[in-house]
């Protein structure tokens, strides 16, 4: 039981803490434009934060977002590979589900993209690529974001062992689920492209 807290309860808190901070939030608050979950569609992310008018922001927002993810798998990964993974979901249900916000967090796709660069960089820079291509071709942040983790743990099954590739590919569901309102949008054609009105999600939602 000790050992099992050590390696997987204990990481998985850690990734939880460093996920959930709102960085969103605080970026916009410290820069004098009030609560971010009042601006746009609420969300924390920094496609939300880009709404403001303020794409230094919403650029750091995204940075930041995808760093805790990343930091709280390099710190646990020195201890194994089962920490890492425990920190990676930890980081990811942090961010989507923060307890500080009363677990209304945001869509979770920047923090995901942190925690792949944690778990196997040839896979996260994969992810970035595919969502890039997506995005250019279609011209969809959100079908970019739904189809570029998809590509990314296709990937991982080709580069990478297997129980790093099985913790990649459980994200993907989770991330679906919280752009479930893209989702419907995309499929009823209503779902507005990048740069137009009320924009779908992106890495940073």
């Amino acid at each position: 039981m000790q050992w099992y807290g050590f390696h997987v309860a204990m990481p998985f808190a850690l990734g939880y803490l460093l996920g959930s901070i709102p960085f969103g939030l605080l970026l916009t608050k410290a820069a004098g434009l009030g609560d971010i979950r009042a601006i746009g569609s609420g969300n924390i992310g920094a496609t939300n934060v880009l709404r403001t008018g303020r794409k230094g922001l919403a650029a750091a927002t995204l940075m930041l977002d995808a760093l805790k993810g990343l930091v709280a798998v390099l710190i646990c990964a020195v201890i194994g590979p089962l920490t890492a993974i425990a920190a990676a979901f930890g980081a990811v249900l942090g961010h989507m589900f923060p307890v500080w916000l009363s677990f209304r967090g945001g869509k979770g796709m920047a923090t995901t993209l942190g925690v792949m660069w944690g778990l196997s960089w040839p896979v996260g820079a994969t992810t970035c690529a595919a969502w890039l291509l997506l995005a250019a071709l279609f011209g969809y942040s959100s079908l970019a974001t739904l189809f570029s983790i998809v590509i990314g743990a296709i990937a991982a099954w080709l580069l990478v062992d297997w129980q790093i590739a099985l913790a990649i590919t459980a994200l993907v569901p989770l991330v679906w689920i919280r752009h479930h309102a893209n989702i419907r949008r995309l499929l009823a054609g209503t779902e507005p492209k990048i740069g137009q009105g009320k924009a779908g999600a992106s890495p940073a939602a």
